[in-house]
């Protein structure tokens, strides 16, 4: 961008910035009625209510003045897609969200009904209101008053919003494949994610991975009589528990042959950037806890966002019920979950714990392991990246600090995909509070957040259009 735009760019993004906070009203209302449509992707009883969504937030990003918007099919629910492509030479960004939202059970523990927003000190109430209604609003609303000064956005927008995100989204990547070249761009952006802390501006650089397995261990073919059977017919909880525990030493050292092999060691840089994350004050009193565990080698804040982990989920078998029954069961189960990084492949990681399983089984039982769905690679953007400067510019102006880098040690498939399947960045750039009760009763939204959200947008899009050469692939890295 040459110097001579820049002061045309600085006074369009003011204008942009006014005509925002002109409109903000209007955003808390637009908020509510989106929230109040009870789009519930994992259950089949709210097909209709999708619908619904779907079609109201494709009519809100035309009203937004996006010329060319659709709501395209997939095996599931729709994807709605706006493109905005009126910057020549200027960047182009994707800019990822979802309309879907959580079951809004237990319904008791709501205050205000889930579907009936309540406005209440400054929050708006309702199941999706933060995830992620408010981010896919906030970055339509920051597009179209990006576009109030000259008539259109800095950059080229695509909008991808899906419906699928609550249910692993497993439509979104065949869509992708079908449709590369309607999703080509420089950069996508996250409207699904959060900051550190209330008014602490963060930006999220890396998730990790996830795979998993169901290990079912088979004795006799019923259950038995203790006193007639035991000692002479195996045990199938014994011999799972003689499985699991063979899968880790005392300090959680994964056990499983090849499981760290192809993980990259830590920079000096990341390391210092994870110590720097402020502390959680009274956290481990808060968890009844007097000590954090595991490997010795990594620091516990390194061990929960950049390190892989394997974790067993659940284990049932046998008699649970009032008092004593003297029976030897014949079945046993167990649900093992692992978090990976950077180097390490789902697929792999699960054959090689499969493989592990197997061999450990003790004699006198046969054991079966079935691979769990819901897998994804981790994803990691490297610290230096010139993007992360220009979204850490427009965070601070908007929240008068600077925001610092942070991992989640939970699993976004999508960032990776937007890497493995059209070879851009994925930029998490969303305002989501750790406090907002993602997925639990009375999720709210504050209405400062919300606006803080369009500004900080807005401030991007322009910065993105002032340094179009600042971003990078993951080629080119």
């Amino acid at each position: 961008m040459s110097d001579a735009s820049e002061p045309k760019l600085a006074a369009a993004q003011s204008a942009a910035l006014e005509a925002a906070r002109g409109r903000a009203d209007s955003y808390v209302q637009e908020l509510a009625d989106f929230v109040r449509i009870p789009s519930v992707s994992t259950d089949t009883k709210h097909a209709d209510d999708m619908t619904r969504a779907a079609e109201w937030l494709a009519e809100r990003v035309r009203r937004a003045g996006v010329p060319d918007v659709n709501i395209m099919p997939t095996a599931g629910y729709p994807v709605v897609v706006g493109r905005w492509h009126a910057a020549p030479g200027a960047p182009t960004v994707v800019i990822y969200g979802h309309y879907d939202v959580q079951p809004p059970e237990p319904l008791e523990l709501w205050k205000s009904a889930p579907f009936e927003p309540e406005l209440r000190d400054g929050k708006l109430y309702g199941r999706g209101a933060s995830d992620d209604k408010a981010g896919v609003l906030s970055a339509v609303y920051a597009v179209e008053a990006a576009a109030a000064a000259t008539g259109a956005p800095p950059i080229n927008v695509t909008f991808m919003f899906e419906g699928e995100e609550e249910v692993g989204s497993p439509n979104l990547v065949p869509f992708i494949r079908a449709n590369k070249e309607l999703f080509a761009a420089d950069l996508a952006i996250s409207a699904d994610g959060g900051i550190f802390d209330v008014g602490v501006p963060s930006l999220t650089v890396g998730s990790r991975g996830l795979t998993g397995v169901e290990v079912s261990v088979k004795g006799a073919n019923a259950d038995l009589h203790s006193g007639m059977y035991g000692g002479a017919v195996a045990n199938p909880i014994m011999a799972l528990s003689h499985i699991l525990s063979s899968l880790q030493d005392e300090n959680g050292v994964v056990q499983v042959a090849g499981f760290y092999d192809g993980i990259p060691e830590l920079t000096p840089a990341e390391r210092q950037a994870i110590d720097s994350v402020p502390k959680v004050e009274g956290e481990l009193e808060s968890l009844g806890l007097q000590e954090w565990w595991g490997d010795p080698a990594y620091t516990p804040d390194e061990r929960r966002v950049v390190r892989p982990t394997l974790e067993v989920n659940g284990m049932w078998g046998g008699y649970q019920g009032a008092g004593i029954k003297t029976v030897l069961p014949s079945e046993a189960f167990a649900k093992i979950t692992c978090r990976l990084v950077q180097g390490q492949d789902p697929a792999e990681v699960a054959d090689k714990l499969s493989q592990h399983i197997l061999a450990a089984a003790p004699a006198g039982v046969s054991v079966n392991v079935r691979k769990l769905p819901g897998n994804g690679r981790a994803y990691q953007m490297p610290l230096d990246l010139t993007v992360l400067d220009l979204a850490g510019d427009a965070m601070e102006a908007t929240f008068g600090q600077r925001p610092f880098p942070v991992w989640t040690g939970g699993t976004v498939p999508v960032a990776e995909q937007f890497v493995s399947e059209l070879g851009i960045w994925c930029l998490y750039f969303a305002f989501g509070e750790p406090d907002n009760g993602l997925h639990a009763p009375n999720e709210f939204y504050r209405v400062k957040t919300l606006h803080q959200g369009v500004e900080a947008t807005i401030r991007l899009f322009f910065g993105l259009a002032e340094n179009p050469a600042a971003l990078q692939s993951p080629a080119e890295v």
